[in-house]
């Protein structure tokens, strides 16, 4: 990046930092929590930048007084370390997923296996449940739709950060969409055997404002009473709402919020980050963008991890990452394999940068 375009970087922050300190600012959270991310996005690319004009500096003074054996030393790893500092830019300057300071909305959805993969979903729900209060993010179920031994067919999530990090919920989880395989001897395996079923993960980032235009005409609403496990009725009112897209067919369902108009308003926002998911999803197809990462696939329905239960393992395909600490993954420790796959989006990005 130029000089030029480094002064504008420059100057946005100074902006931003003017911004922040106003009250009147913060009036709107929403666009306090912008303003926010954005600054703490800024703000490593500010130091980078800091750092390295320091050392360029430092190295010019060293070289000039370089008859001092001292100051021949300091030139000389000033030397090794500029070429450092200036990777370290490069790679804060490639170009961002915008919708990394993004919540997101995830459902989970039981696949081949019949119990077996209802029990296996309800095992991943809870993995990421348990991912994000280690986290310290909000984490709740929307809709969930239970099976005979206590697992989900079905259950749609929304999780939230509550601060304004440059990386939020997507940043972390938007590798998750895909298929997901466990291997295991059943509950309702008699022998033994170990057996193979599968449950599937969609991941959206949430939009904070609307981008996708829905009409009201496109919509089939229904309403319905709230049900819990066992199909109990949990609700003498019909507050459950059940939105239908007529032109996709999308189906979006939220009955655990409190109100018809909250769930309504809920589930609105749910089927704005489908339609929205798809729209880019199309856009990325017809653009073919060399750029779009070989981690995060379209494809929702290539396998992307393993889950072996007899040795204990994790494996996922897409990055070869493999660990044997089942049991902590499940349990919410996330983080190992999450770093493999963002560690190898940000090399692909890195070498499309330098071709």
């Amino acid at each position: 990046m130029d000089s030029t375009s480094l002064r504008g970087l420059l100057d946005e922050y100074a902006e931003l930092e003017k911004q922040l300190a106003d009250p009147s600012v913060h009036a709107d959270q929403g666009r306090a929590r912008k303003l926010g991310r954005r600054y703490a996005e800024l703000t490593p690319v500010i130091r980078a930048i800091g750092e390295l004009e320091s050392a360029r500096e430092d190295l010019e003074a060293a070289r000039e007084l370089a008859e001092d054996p001292a100051f021949a030393a300091e030139a000389e790893e000033l030397a090794e370390r500029i070429p450092v500092l200036e990777a370290r830019l490069t790679e804060l300057l490639l170009p961002r997923d915008p919708y990394d300071g993004s919540d997101v909305v995830m459902e989970i959805k039981s696949g081949e296996g019949g119990e077996e993969s209802a029990l296996f979903a309800g095992d991943l729900l809870r993995m990421y449940l348990r991912y994000a209060e280690r986290h310290g993010w909000k984490a709740e179920v929307l809709d969930s739709v239970d099976s005979d031994l206590g697992g989900f067919k079905d259950a749609t999530v929304s999780i939230k950060s509550k601060g304004t990090d440059a990386d939020g919920v997507w940043a972390r989880l938007k590798f998750e969409g895909g298929v997901h395989r466990v291997q295991r001897v059943p509950a309702t395996e008699s022998q033994g055997r170990i057996h193979t079923s599968a449950a599937g993960v969609l991941i959206y980032p949430e939009p904070e404002e609307v981008e996708v235009e829905i009409d009201p005409n496109d919509l089939r609403i229904d309403v319905f009473r709230s049900s819990g496990p066992g199909g109990q009725s949990v609700n003498t009112t019909d507050s459950a709402v059940r939105i239908t897209h007529l032109p996709t067919g999308i189906v979006v369902s939220c009955q655990n919020e409190k109100s018809q108009i909250q769930n309504r308003a809920r589930a609105l926002q749910v089927l704005q980050a489908r339609l929205q998911a798809i729209a880019e999803e199309e856009a990325a197809a017809k653009a073919s963008d060399a750029r779009r990462s070989q981690v995060r696939t379209v494809d929702r329905s290539e396998r992307v991890r393993t889950y072996n239960f007899p040795e204990n393992r994790i494996s996922d395909h897409r990055v070869n990452y493999k660990a044997y600490n089942l049991d902590q993954v499940l349990d919410g420790e996330l983080d190992g394999v999450l770093d493999a796959l963002r560690s190898a989006d940000r090399d692909e990005r890195l070498a499309a940068h330098s071709g």
